[in-house]
C-alpha cells in the first residue's frame, strides 16, 4: 500500500484548516448577536403580580356584557390593585367604543356592588363624574 502524495496530505490540511476557521468565525458571531425581540407583545390579557404570586394589575379585553342590568360593549380594561386583601381595585380605566371610564376607589365595595371613591365617566357624549362615600351617598356632577 502506498502513502499519499505530500501534496495531497498539505491540500486537505490547508482544507481542514480553512473550515475550522469558518466554523470559529460562524460561532463568534452567532455568540455575539443580540437574540431577536419581537416587536408586538399579543395576547388578550396582561398581568402583573407581585413577589408573592398576586395579580397587582392587569390589561384584559372583554366582550359585550351586561353588569347591573346594563349593557357595555366591548371593551380594554386596565385594572391596578392597592394591595387590598380582598383584591379589590384601587385603579380601574376602561375605554371601549361608546366612551371611556376612570374609577379610583379605596377597595371599598357597598351592598349594591358600587366601589367607594371617584368615578369619571366619558361615555355617548354625557360626561359625568360620581362621589361615592362610605354610607352609599352619592353625588353626581354633570356639566
Amino acid at each position: 500500500m502506498r502513502s499519499p502524495s505530500p501534496r495531497l496530505a498539505l491540500g486537505l490540511s490547508l482544507l481542514n484548516g480553512l473550515l475550522l476557521l469558518g466554523l470559529i468565525a460562524a460561532q463568534a458571531r452567532s455568540a455575539s448577536a443580540k437574540p431577536p425581540s419581537p416587536d408586538v407583545l399579543r395576547g388578550r390579557s396582561l398581568e402583573i403580580v407581585d413577589e408573592n404570586g398576586t395579580v397587582r394589575a392587569s390589561i384584559r379585553t372583554h366582550g359585550p356584557e351586561t353588569v347591573n342590568g346594563k349593557l357595555y360593549p366591548g371593551a380594554v380594561v386596565l385594572v391596578m390593585g392597592g394591595g387590598d386583601p380582598n383584591g379589590a381595585p384601587a385603579v380601574k380605566l376602561a375605554a371601549s367604543g361608546n366612551g371611556a371610564g376612570l374609577g379610583l376607589s379605596n377597595g371599598m365595595d357597598l351592598s349594591d356592588g358600587r366601589s367607594v371613591g371617584i368615578q369619571f365617566h366619558a361615555q355617548d357624549g354625557n360626561p359625568r363624574i360620581l362621589l361615592i362615600d362610605a354610607g352609599g351617598h352619592e353625588r353626581e356632577l354633570k356639566p
